[in-house]
């Protein structure tokens, strides 16, 4: 059965009265930001209660117009995860001519995946075809895959709440994929996770950890009213002044 939302009887009715308690408050942030895409496992099983939990928590995602266009494959089977894992071999082998070097070199070096090493795969997919008509969809279409990503990501963090890893898996060609696991042509692939419990969580994403991005800071990410910057500089002092003291509060 599904848990109420969080009510309390002890403070007053306004918009402060409905967030949560400080300590679950910073639960959930620490969720966010120890998130990571997990290439290394170790060998033990995810127990069915905490695998079940995380993938309610996927089916808990938000969708446009409650669609809910996702669908889950969950993969044990030791021969299909190798020809998962063949095919990504030959597409990151397809992949490696895309750079010079060393960035090539640097490239092919990098672990990108725990197809086998992981106790299980999960395939998420949509299905735009789950509801003729959906409310909010008309104008975006693509947001029944978008509305697929949020289950994604609610996965990953129920995942990283429970100390198990997540990787996805995207170097993957979708037709040889759907061959694979059996999916309809109709149906889209969005990710090819690999779950289980992690040699480490770093301290930093493993991409940034390997110098091959760094994390971009958000504050060159953001416009105010417009692309452009149209608004005064007055009008959002107060809210570029929180977000300095976040990110000092982050180093």
């Amino acid at each position: 059965m599904d848990q109420q939302p969080y009510q309390s009887d002890n403070l007053p009715v306004d918009g402060a009265s409905l967030a949560f308690p400080e300590a679950e408050r910073q639960a959930v942030y620490r969720a966010i930001y120890q998130r990571r895409d997990i290439r290394n496992f170790r060998p033990d099983p995810i127990p069915d209660e905490t695998l079940a939990r995380i993938i309610r928590a996927a089916h808990h995602g938000p969708s446009v117009g409650f669609m809910q266009p996702w669908d889950f494959i969950l993969v044990k089977d030791l021969e299909r995860r190798r020809k998962v894992k063949d095919l990504f071999n030959r597409e990151r082998a397809s992949a490696a001519c895309f750079f010079d070097e060393p960035r090539r070199s640097a490239y092919l070096s990098l672990k990108l995946e725990g197809i086998l090493e992981s106790p299980v795969n999960l395939c998420i997919t949509c299905d735009p075809t789950r509801a003729e008509v959906v409310l909010g969809r008309n104008s975006m279409p693509e947001t029944d895959v978008y509305s697929t990503c949020c289950a994604v990501q609610n996965l990953w963090l129920a995942a990283r709440s429970e100390g198990v890893g997540a990787g996805w898996v995207s170097i993957l060609k979708l037709p040889q994929l759907r061959g694979i696991l059996g999916i309809p042509p109709h149906i889209i692939p969005v990710a090819y996770l690999c779950l289980g419990y992690p040699v480490e969580f770093t301290d930093e994403p493993g991409l940034q950890r390997a110098g091959w991005r760094r994390r971009l800071p958000v504050e060159e990410l953001l416009h105010f009213d417009d692309w452009n910057g149209g608004a005064s500089d007055g009008e959002w002092q107060s809210f570029r002044d929180a977000l300095g003291s976040e990110a000092e509060r982050e180093r």
